[in-house]
C-alpha cells in the first residue's frame, strides 16, 4: 500500500500556536487529499489572515502551500 503525505510547506506563528502537524501520513490518496483540503480551509478561517493556504499535489503527496495574502497583520514565518 502506497503512503501519501500531507506536508505543511512552512510553519508560521499561527501554525505553531495551533500545534499544526508538519507532516501527516495516510494510506489512501482520496482521504489524504480531503484531509489536506480541510486543514487548508481551517487555516484560512482560523489563522490571522496574513497568509493564505492552498493545497497542491506533488508526486503522491499533498502540500499545504503558504501564500502571502497580506490582509491582516501579525503572522510571522
Amino acid at each position: 500500500m502506497k503512503e501519501h503525505h500531507i506536508v505543511l510547506q512552512r510553519v508560521c506563528s499561527c501554525a505553531k500556536k495551533y500545534n499544526l502537524e508538519r507532516v501527516i501520513t495516510c494510506n489512501d490518496a482520496f482521504a489524504a487529499e480531503e484531509e489536506a483540503e480541510e486543514i487548508a480551509q481551517k487555516c484560512n478561517e482560523l489563522f490571522c489572515g496574513k497568509h493564505g493556504f492552498d493545497v497542491q499535489m506533488v508526486d503522491n503527496n499533498f502540500i499545504i502551500i503558504v501564500e502571502d495574502a497580506g490582509f491582516v497583520e501579525s503572522c510571522e514565518i
